[in-house]
């Protein structure tokens, strides 16, 4: 086994490893999801956590783990007697982004169900994480039929695996750490709900601490072992630490007071459920417990509630991340009281803190010297809200027949509310990335038909399974009853379910779009889109074409909240230069099928339609647009022409695209009975 980065060698990051410690100490916090920009060691810090924690004791030759003072009724190793154990050290177990379900929950050997009527059960990585860690990194790219494994396995503390009528049942109560960039799309918030903790952790800006940073992960590549010998001394009074913070723990008192503030605070900030009451009293106390102290005060409260709340406050993925802290401190200071605990006078450091974090190398960080003790979190300075509105400027449109007019950029207007849009779906049936836009074959759904296996066998079609080995059963010896099913009879259930797509947003931010109420609408409904298909698990990118030339404001990606932040931004004004929107689209979808041919791109164009710029620019329009039709791209155009008198230049170029087109009105789900089922394309033969 390859030597780990030692956790008190981590430089910084206060935020993030106080709330691994939390949890090592207090298991029931609830795990923590890590949240930063790539390169900020964030696996680097959880992976060394593992090493921190105590020796569980299980029952010998177990498989799933189980305690020996209270073994699982269940356990398909079992019945267990309780008795003495054998202590191993706590797993953290890993789960890759493309595992497979029966990675993932385990797997039924099903041909010796059916032969031999035996349940044969290979243990996934649920039941190896069992009292241990599960570590998922890019936790926001786990597929949704994953994602549902988990939330069940956490939400219960077992996994249930039953196919065919074969049912298997065991423990998974674990750790739950994640890590993941939201520049790759957030999560989905059930998933979100269910870590305890988060962190925001970035990299440093002190060049200090930077070039720390670098000679500490130089010396380690150097010699693994002789670095973490030289930090042994700091991970061994950590490690007693944790333990006797553990042992502690019991103690805590959490006042009325403190309960108190507790309430108040979810309350104050809207959080749905009791999940979030729940967390903070549990990582107040655990802070007590590290400190040294049996009382909560009113900084454990604070400091909890920093941990557990950014999360769970979020509405929407639009949403800023963060809390209020001024808001925070009026709400515990209003519902703060006289008999809560002051203070432990005989912590670790006098005044109830962590200890004396000042490390041999003068960075202050924490974990890189002193006894590897971090210090409790400092209060992070304000967050960066959305953008605020800009001030109004009356803009006159320029006609559409006016000359070149000099482009004038008008500063961003703010959009509208959004709202529930129709169901834009691709036509046909993909095999993309999991999701919920349009039709694919899947793991899961509705089953369609039947097949041979191509490998593993994962979901049998019983019926499918018997029609192919009836003819056979007299050839097999069996004139009476019974019935003999070989390896080639299986079939494998064909199943329909739903893909996410790539989204592909053109938006027109030219002189013709630029009445600001109009603009401010049209925000609105690619900002509802935007929220469409985040629900949706797409993929969105986003153009925008005005003065000369059309621009790429965002590469395909999972984080449709990069999206809005770039839309909100957006000047507008210039001329309106349609047919290289167009043909910028084309070389980002080219581009896209090249790196992901399974995602299938649906084209979203909001205009009126217009085009300047250029000779004969409805001409270059149409040639652009017979690009996309002929790669047989799905289409739709969001017609935004208001006024009395309407030239309908978008429907022509829905036509064009092979596409349909909608109004802004048409767009909302409830304007009109019914959904769109359907995006009418030209497709390629196949």
């Amino acid at each position: 086994m390859s030597t780990r980065y030692p956790f008190t060698a981590v430089v910084g990051m206060d935020d993030l490893r106080l709330a691994l410690l939390l949890n090592a100490v207090s298991p029931a916090v609830g795990g923590v999801l890590v949240r930063g920009e790539k390169g900020t060691a964030k696996s680097t810090a959880v992976r060394a956590l593992a090493e921190l924690l105590p020796e569980v004791p299980v029952v010998p030759g177990c498989r799933f783990s189980c305690d020996p003072a209270a073994p699982d009724p269940d356990c398909p190793d079992g019945p267990h007697e309780a008795g003495a154990g054998v202590p191993r050290p706590a797993r953290m177990v890993e789960l890759p982004v493309g595992a497979s379900e029966d990675r993932l929950v385990g797997s039924l050997d099903i041909e010796r169900a059916l032969a031999e009527g035996v349940k044969a059960f290979e243990p996934g990585l649920l039941a190896q994480a069992h009292r241990g860690i599960l570590y998922v990194d890019e936790v926001n790219l786990l597929g949704d039929f994953l994602v549902d494994h988990l939330l069940d396995a956490a939400a219960m503390g077992a996994s249930h695996v039953e196919r065919e009528g074969v049912s298997v049942r065991h423990a998974a109560r674990f750790l739950l750490v994640g890590t993941m960039n939201p520049e790759e799309g957030e999560l989905r918030p059930q998933l979100l709900d269910r870590f305890g903790l988060t962190v925001e952790v970035a990299a440093s800006r002190d060049p200090e601490q930077r070039v720390e940073v670098v000679r500490r992960r130089l010396a380690y590549d150097d010699d693994p072992a002789g670095f973490a010998a030289r930090w042994a001394g700091e991970e061994a009074a950590l490690r007693e630490r944790i333990a006797a913070a553990r042992a502690l723990l019991p103690q805590v008192r959490l006042g009325d007071d403190a309960l108190r503030q507790i309430a108040a605070t979810c309350a104050a900030f809207e959080v749905d459920g009791m999940r979030a009451d729940i967390v903070m009293a549990r990582t107040a106390t655990a802070l007590a417990a590290w400190a040294g102290r049996t009382g909560v005060t009113v900084d454990d409260v604070r400091q909890a509630a920093l941990l557990a709340l950014p999360h769970r406050r979020r509405r929407s993925p639009f949403d800023a991340p963060g809390l209020d802290e001024d808001k925070l401190d009026e709400t515990l200071e209003e519902f703060g009281g006289d008999d809560g605990p002051d203070p432990d006078p005989q912590g670790p450091d006098g005044d109830g803190g962590d200890g004396d974090d000042g490390g041999p190398d003068g960075d202050g960080g924490g974990p890189g010297g002193g006894g590897g003790v971090p210090p409790q979190a400092q209060e992070p300075g304000p967050r960066a809200g959305a953008p605020e509105p800009s001030g109004e400027r009356p803009e006159a449109a320029p006609s559409p027949g006016a000359g070149p007019a000099p482009a004038r950029e008008q500063s961003p207007v703010a959009a509208a509310e959004p709202f529930r849009t129709k169901v834009l779906t691709v036509p046909g049936v993909g095999d993309g990335a999991a999701g919920r836009r349009s039709r694919a074959r899947t793991e899961h759904g509705r089953t369609t038909g039947a097949r041979r296996p191509h490998g593993a066998l994962t979901k049998l079609h019983l019926t499918a399974t018997v029609q192919a080995a009836a003819p056979h059963q007299r050839a097999r010896g069996r004139s009476g009853p019974g019935f003999v099913v070989r390896p080639d009879d299986l079939r494998q259930a064909v199943r329909e379910g739903r893909e996410g797509n790539l989204v592909l947003f053109v938006v027109d931010a030219s002189g013709s779009m630029a009445a600001r109420q109009r603009m401010g609408a049209v925000k609105g409904a690619v900002l509802s889109l935007l929220l469409d298909a985040y629900q949706r698990r797409d993929k969105v990118g986003l153009v925008t074409f005005r003065g000369r030339d059309a621009e790429l404001v965002l590469p395909p990606t999972s984080s449709v909240d990069a999206a809005a932040t770039r839309l909100e931004r957006l000047p507008t004004g210039g001329r309106t230069p349609l047919a290289a929107g167009l043909v910028k689209a084309h070389d980002v979808l080219r581009v896209e099928r090249l790196r992901d041919p399974a995602r299938r791109p649906l084209l979203v164009v909001v205009t009126d339609g217009r085009a300047t710029g250029g000779p004969q620019p409805l001409r270059l329009v149409a040639r652009a647009a017979g690009l996309h039709a002929a790669e047989g791209t799905a289409s739709v155009v969001v017609d935004c022409e208001t006024g009395p008198v309407r030239l309908g230049l978008a429907a022509g170029l829905a036509r064009d695209l092979g596409g349909t087109a909608v109004t802004l009105d048409e767009l909302r789900a409830d304007a009109i009975a019914g959904l769109v089922k359907d995006v009418r394309t030209t497709r390629r033969a196949a």
